[in-house]
């Protein structure tokens, strides 16, 4: 294996022990989203909503297929942003800077931790409702589904590392990274159906990436009549390209350094 790898599968092993280790990191990390889950299908399952797909379904399917983007916002993008711009402050990434691990090694470990946080959290989501409410898994298009995920998981990677260049201290971190992304999950219809409301707020939304990767996710994960392998390529179009423009940022002006 390439030395290289190998380091960053040894930062991978790393991550993993300091995450459970940290038990205010896990919980908002792992169980934030699925606390979500519980409470907004507990309280609303017996009404219905009308997902991106135009299908009329009961919140619990609703919620579900809601919540996963926002599984995968809080794993690749929230705790990310958080977590470098907390070790850049407290000078950790100036030490990593000067060993001999290659930077590359070092965010790539951190990438891969983030990507399983989030792949675990998807399959206990999915085996929660599917149990609990009877909320279909994905069958004939589960790759478009794993795709889905692997996109978004990219982008919202790629968009924690640009954001903590607009981070100034770690004290502003969880201000600045709140103020990114909660107003977009509420205006992409994550925690509230916006579908029955203004088409001008869904045509603001798809600029941005939530609402696609919402819009991705749930095709895939209840495909539509019309589209049973639940391929939305519009969708993940438009992630996809936050997230090349992200890995642009971030490479022109991520800072292993604090400002002083």
């Amino acid at each position: 294996m390439n030395d290289g790898l190998r380091l960053a599968v040894r930062q991978v092993r790393y991550e993993n022990k300091a995450f459970w280790r940290n038990p205010a990191s896990a919980f908002f990390t792992f169980f934030f989203p699925l606390l979500f889950l519980f409470v907004l299908t507990t309280l609303l399952k017996n009404d219905t909503s009308t997902l991106p797909t135009g299908q009329e379904v009961n919140n619990a399917t609703y919620f579900t297929a809601s919540i996963l983007p926002f599984g995968v916002i809080t794993a690749c993008y929230t705790n990310l942003a958080m977590s470098v711009t907390f070790l850049r402050d407290q000078g950790v990434l100036k030490r990593v800077r000067g060993t001999p691990l290659p930077p590359w090694s070092y965010l790539l470990g951190r990438i891969i931790h983030a990507v399983a946080i989030m792949l675990v959290l998807v399959v206990i989501m999915l085996t929660f409702s599917h149990l609990a409410y009877d909320v279909p898994v994905p069958g004939r298009s589960a790759p478009a589904f794993l795709i889905t995920l692997a996109v978004g998981a990219f982008a919202f990677c790629a968009m924690g590392l640009a954001a903590t260049a607009a981070i100034p201290n770690a004290d502003a971190a969880p201000a600045v990274v709140n103020a990114t992304v909660m107003p977009l999950l509420f205006l992409s219809g994550v925690f509230v159906p916006i579908d029955d409301g203004p088409a001008w707020i869904r045509t603001v939304a798809g600029i941005f990436p939530v609402r696609p990767l919402l819009k991705s996710v749930t095709e895939s994960l209840i495909p539509p009549t019309g589209n049973p392998t639940g391929w939305y390529f519009g969708g993940l179009a438009v992630v996809a390209l936050w997230g090349v423009g992200a890995v642009l940022v971030a490479s022109r002006w991520f800072r292993w350094e604090s400002r002083r």
